[in-house]
């Protein structure tokens, strides 16, 4: 039988930007509830060790940082809801009681004087098998985070927009040959990016390529290269060795049902002035990977939860002071 939730602030995401803003809220208590979403931990559920989180020595496993997150919003007073949200009806304003309404697909209702949209974004896969054998073993989807691990080794980016130019160009850094892989015979990226793409020692472009096939090896078995061929014909093929293989084909923001309930961009990512975590409905907040698509990094989803809290905590101290 389906039910009523009522509460001050909704968190509709389990990520460290929905965990961090129900720690902030709870504490301010606003006894907030958080609606988890089909992967509770969001991307960091697939990401092996954490080395750029601050507060740890060592490495740390994703799985085991979101569950510390969710352990702490839970002891701060957080409440959970395993459930979908499917309908959200947001863009006229709560109604005369001050609420706004939400359906998950449990078909469940949720009433709440504050939303904060956490619901990240996901990199976009190649939707091979052995991608999916090899995540965390070689195949990543953020150089930025798993750079470091390959520090005098060669690794391979796949994609020719700016994010894998950047991606490429981030890696250089680390690895000692960065192969960039683009199916077409031109980049899509900015020429400025293209310029020092080209003009880097370490980078080798390779035109006209597509990845068939994830290769590796060893116990546990680790990315040993790529099979390549060349997608105007697919008799001329190609081995690349390489020791890791960046995925950089772009995001998609998990907008779902709030894409025509708040402004968003062209490529759907929720648009929040800087330095803020407000939408354009008033009381409704985004928060993380669903309205950040630069640094789209844990600390700063975690940071802009912080603020989508404290704001939604300032709106409703305001709302009480207006009447």
């Amino acid at each position: 039988m389906s039910e009523t939730h009522i509460t001050d602030i909704l968190i509709v995401g389990a990520g460290p930007a929905g965990y961090t803003a129900a720690i902030y809220a709870a504490r301010a208590g606003l006894d907030p509830l958080l609606v988890t979403g089909m992967q509770p931990g969001g991307q960091l559920t697939i990401t092996d060790e954490i080395e750029n989180f601050p507060g740890f020595a060592k490495p740390v496993q994703g799985p085991w940082l979101m569950e510390q997150m969710r352990l702490q919003a839970e002891h701060v007073g957080t409440r959970f809801q395993f459930d979908l949200i499917s309908k959200a009806s947001l863009k006229n304003g709560p109604d005369h009681e001050g609420y706004f309404h939400l359906t998950g697909d449990s078909g469940d209702a949720y009433r709440a004087r504050t939303v904060v949209i956490a619901t990240g974004a996901q990199a976009k896969w190649l939707n091979l098998p052995s991608e999916q054998h090899y995540q965390g073993s070689g195949v990543s989807a953020c150089a930025t985070c798993d750079g470091f691990f390959y520090r005098g080794k060669d690794v391979a980016v796949v994609g020719g927009g700016n994010t894998a130019v950047e991606e490429a160009l981030y890696l250089t850094h680390h690895a000692d040959n960065v192969h960039l892989i683009h199916r077409r015979d031109s980049l899509k990226a900015e020429r400025i990016l293209q310029k020092r793409l080209h003009a880097h020692p370490k980078i080798k472009v390779h035109w006209n390529r597509e990845v068939r096939e994830i290769r590796g090896e060893g116990t546990p078995s680790v990315v040993t290269g790529l099979d390549l061929h060349d997608p105007r014909d697919p008799a001329v093929k190609q081995h690349l060795p390489v020791d890791g293989v960046f995925i950089a084909i772009g995001h998609s923001p998990n907008v779902g049902p709030f894409r025509h309930e708040v402004a968003c961009d062209e490529e759907g990512y929720i648009i929040t002035p800087p330095g803020t975590a407000r939408t354009s409905v008033p009381g409704v907040f985004a928060a993380g990977d669903i309205q950040d698509k630069i640094y789209r990094q844990a600390v700063t989803a975690a940071g802009t939860g912080c603020m989508a809290a404290l704001e939604a905590e300032r709106y409703l101290a305001e709302r009480v002071h207006d009447k």
